[in-house]
């Protein structure tokens, strides 16, 4: 989803059709900052053409478009294996990334590749409501938000439910809001809304301990740590809370972005210091103190060719990983930086939403057009490219998300409901499981517990052994 203006309205759409209409769509509606809305039907556009004049002219055809199909695999690496480290168990996962940095190496999870138990939770995607939010694990439970606001904590290893809170405003200005996230921590559920609030929950009873507005919508998860609880709203501001009381403790604003995806991401914290990254492309280490700015980085590569290179978002997680941070934009550049310097050490042409995955010696990633990609993590070169959607016509291509390292295996799932399963070393098929059918998924697996947990885009949590 992509917004457009400031501080003016907003506009919305599927986030999976974006490359399609979103260039088309740009000057055809406008609506509030929080509603969805069926894409407008442009005279002409996805229909066939006839006319009888039309030749196809001889000749060879010469893409002029770049795209992330520009990158190789080095030839200094043919045939050269990497270390990656052996699977840990991980009994928690409190934040969307895992751990505070967003990296949590290789899990000993979902090894069988077999469905434990489904439950539904509320509301799934629909013409006015998406699922944004991954699912948190702690204290044996797991904690889920559907798109509506609805807070459901379960039994993990069971699946039963025990108890759900309904946060969503149903009389306000934004009662048909969506986005947002939920971190575990200290024994409650820190949750994030479009329905511009910041909330903690008791995480045994779901009774609601603070709630406090926000100005902006909140599309992305909260990070929780060290008595603080950070998050970023559609406006660009870092909003940092006191995680027992909810008060204020310090904001950051960058550069704001007039354009944005309306998918969001969640700031990664390492000892004392917070990254946080942005629409304007910016990635920007602050003190968590203070909020006091030590550096910034901007993933930012305009391709003329291409309109929504100048969407610059980093709209998936910044992985901080051995002293090096590792992210993605949109507008096509992935980067390595030094945590301590701000210095880049590589960057790759890559077109990204989700997350990068480090771990042992390399970096995975995929990006929009759905190429998986295996770098080395010191220089950037390439081991391998695992291209899902090359063979198949546009219509039957799938939008991937992911990747986890779980079991000795690359796992990623498809808005068609497939898991697929590669070798993390080659990037060859291993296996493929179907969810459900027409059971599509956009956000990442978690992993806890043995267990990989999946939010199905119909409101249903699926654990897989």
């Amino acid at each position: 989803m992509i917004r457009l203006g400031s501080k003016a309205r907003e506009r919305t759409t599927d986030f999976r059709t974006i490359a399609g209409v979103a260039v088309l769509v740009s000057a055809a509606i406008s609506l509030s900052a929080c509603s969805g809305f069926n894409v407008p039907k442009i005279p002409g556009f996805g229909q066939k053409q006839k006319h009888a004049s039309a030749r196809v002219a001889p000749g060879q055809r010469i893409p002029v478009l770049s795209s992330d199909q520009n990158l190789t695999p080095a030839p200094a690496l043919k045939g050269v294996d990497f270390a990656l480290p052996p699977p840990q168990h991980l009994a928690d996962w409190p934040v969307p990334g895992g751990n505070l940095e967003q990296a949590v190496d290789h899990i000993d999870a979902g090894a069988e590749l077999k469905v434990e138990w489904r439950h539904k939770i509320g509301a799934g995607v629909s013409k006015f409501t998406h699922i944004m939010a991954p699912p948190v694990v702690g204290d044996g439970h797991i904690f889920a938000m559907d798109g509506r606001a609805r807070v459901t904590a379960l039994d993990a290893a069971s699946g039963k439910e025990v108890w759900s809170a309904d946060l969503s405003d149903k009389k306000g200005p934004d009662r048909e809001a969506f986005g947002g996230g939920i971190a575990f921590g200290d024994g409650m559920i820190f949750v994030s809304s479009g329905y511009r609030f910041v909330a903690a929950l008791d995480a045994k009873t779901g009774h609601l301990v603070w709630r406090v507005p926000t100005s902006s919508p909140v599309h992305g998860a909260p990070t929780v740590a060290q008595g603080k609880v950070y998050v970023i709203d559609v406006v660009d501001q870092l909003q940092v809370y006191d995680e027992k009381t909810g008060s204020s403790v310090w904001t950051y604003q960058p550069l704001e972005e007039p354009a944005r995806m309306l998918i969001a991401s969640s700031p990664a914290v390492s000892g004392e210091e917070v990254v946080a990254p942005f629409a304007s492309g910016e990635l920007v280490a602050l003190s968590t103190a203070n909020g006091t700015d030590l550096w910034t980085d901007v993933l930012s590569l305009t391709n003329r060719n291409n309109a929504l290179s100048e969407i610059r978002d980093i709209s998936g997680r910044p992985a901080i990983y051995r002293g090096f941070v590792y992210a993605g934009s949109h507008s096509g550049v992935m980067t390595a930086v030094d945590l301590r310097t701000g210095a880049t050490a590589w960057s790759l042409p890559l077109a990204m939403i989700s997350s990068p995955w480090p771990a042992g010696d390399v970096v995975y990633a995929i990006s929009e057009t759905g190429d998986v990609v295996c770098a080395a993590r010191d220089s950037g070169q390439i081991y391998w490219i695992r291209r899902l959607n090359e063979p198949l016509r546009k219509k039957f291509r799938s939008n991937w998300s992911g990747p986890i390292l779980a079991s000795n295996r690359l796992l990623l799932v498809s808005d068609k409901g497939v898991i697929l399963a590669l070798d993390p070393h080659t990037g060859k098929d291993l296996k493929t499981v179907k969810l459900g059918p027409k059971q599509g998924a956009f956000l990442s697996p978690i992993a806890s517990g043995g267990l990989l947990y999946i939010l199905a885009d119909d409101g249903e949590l699926i654990a897989i052994r």
